[in-house]
């Protein structure tokens, strides 16, 4: 009797039980293919249960599958649209009702949990098991190669023979929950490109001397509008900004960082919707107040107090000023243009934009053109949505659309339902 540890077989193998990992795999089960999820990390879909401020931001109600560009990033944004229009939010709703998990929509088309991300762990697990999906955890990979047609995976349970491979393994966004660059390891090692990686939907730092006037201001939000790009690539986000010790962040930053990049400057008005140039030239006739205590009305007083020490001219009672200095200060408030040093980097980026080129995948299928039975979904490819459920809802369809496919499948292998010595 041979001492070789066992050889396990299994329809379809997904590597990462995430969000995407974890719909794919059940989906795949529920038609009918014997399938194994495993994942390296010691706790399931860490990332689904910090996200939302702890209620997952799960959909959103506003996104449109035939034009993708309007809330997705990547070399080719449209690459999204085929598996966006086969699975929606109306689709992924019906499950959520399903499973009687309540729900609200916060503004602008997005979707959370009433209760805790965990409904939505237990509602994945849940849909696994009903597809009977074997499911290793903690399980690391050490290596994968073809084999007969297949993928033989050399794991720290066993041996893994597959007729398709599912990699589910995300971005680079929150090591410390177990990102890891396995995804696109595994893609270089089997010949796919790679789009450039950067953080992305991630707060932006400055240098420490020039953002020492604002660094008081720390934990303060007001509502703005950003933007960056030239008048050709120009995007703009009306959102909540938020004050660092290090920078901004908030959702208008977060935002506006997965289309910044380094060296350009982002602009923001501080008070949206005002003319601060008219408001301040009729308040010079009529006030005796400081300047700040008039910037008050429309912009937050720490804010206004910090602002005007930028000037001396500024830090006068505002019928005292020149109408030079005020149109200054107007101008200033309306376009702060800032260039960042940078970001807060993989540590706090909630996404990884770029990711195996969708030039190298089909977009019905997710499945690896040149190399047959290799699948790629969720944040591991090159598409990046917005803040506000965009990227959940990516890799609900991902999975769907990949599990579609892999259905679809002839099962050559022909090796036994259980484990068999090598």
């Amino acid at each position: 009797m041979s001492d070789a540890p066992p050889l396990h077989s299994f329809d379809a193998v997904v590597v990462g039980a995430g969000a995407a990992g974890l719909f794919c795999a059940a989906q795949a089960g529920q038609r009918g293919l014997k399938v194994l999820l495993l994942d390296h990390a010691d706790k399931i879909a860490e990332k689904i249960r910090i996200s939302g401020g702890g209620r997952c931001n799960f959909t959103n109600r506003e996104l449109d599958p035939r034009a993708p560009h309007k809330h997705f990033l990547g070399e080719n944004a449209n690459f999204c649209r085929s598996a966006l229009a086969r699975y929606t939010p109306a689709d992924f709703l019906a499950l959520v009702g399903k499973h009687g998990i309540p729900f609200h929509e916060k503004h602008k088309g997005q979707l959370f949990g009433d209760r805790s991300a965990d409904d939505f762990i237990r509602m994945l697990l849940a849909e696994c098991a009903g597809g009977g999906v074997t499911h290793w955890q903690p399980c690391r990979v050490a290596s994968v190669a073809n084999e007969d047609g297949g993928y033989l995976l050399q794991t720290s349970r066993g041996a893994v023979r597959t007729r398709a491979l599912v990699i589910a393994t995300g971005g680079l966004s929150i090591p410390k929950i177990g990102a890891t660059d396995f995804g696109y390891r595994i893609a270089q090692q089997f010949g796919l490109r790679i789009a450039p990686l950067r953080p992305a939907l991630v707060p932006l730092t400055f240098d420490g001397a020039a953002w020492a006037p604002f660094a008081g201001l720390a934990g303060l939000a007001l509502p703005v509008r950003i933007e960056t790009g030239d008048k050709k690539q120009r995007m703009a986000f009306d959102e909540d900004l938020l004050f660092t010790h290090r920078g901004l962040s908030g959702p208008a930053v977060l935002q506006i960082s997965s289309y910044w990049r380094e060296s350009t400057p982002i602009r923001i008005d501080l008070a949206p919707g005002v003319d601060i140039a008219q408001a301040l030239l009729q308040a010079k006739g009529r006030s005796r107040k400081l300047i700040a205590n008039e910037l008050a009305a429309w912009v937050p007083s720490r804010l206004a107090d910090a602002w005007v020490q930028q000037d001396p001219a500024w830090q006068r009672p505002v019928a005292e000023a020149s109408d030079k200095a005020l149109l200054q200060l107007a101008e200033r408030l309306s376009r702060w243009e800032l260039v960042p040093t940078g970001s807060e980097g993989y540590r706090k980026a909630e996404v990884t934009a770029g990711g195996v080129d969708t030039r190298e995948l089909s977009s019905q299928t997710m499945e690896a053109k040149q190399r047959p039975g290799l699948y790629f979904i969720g944040e591991v490819v090159d598409v990046t949505g917005w803040l506000g459920g965009y990227n959940f809802q990516w890799a609900w369809a991902s999975g769907h659309a990949c599990a579609q496919a892999l259905a679809s499948l002839e099962k050559p292998l022909g090796l036994p339902a259980g484990p068999v010595a090598l």
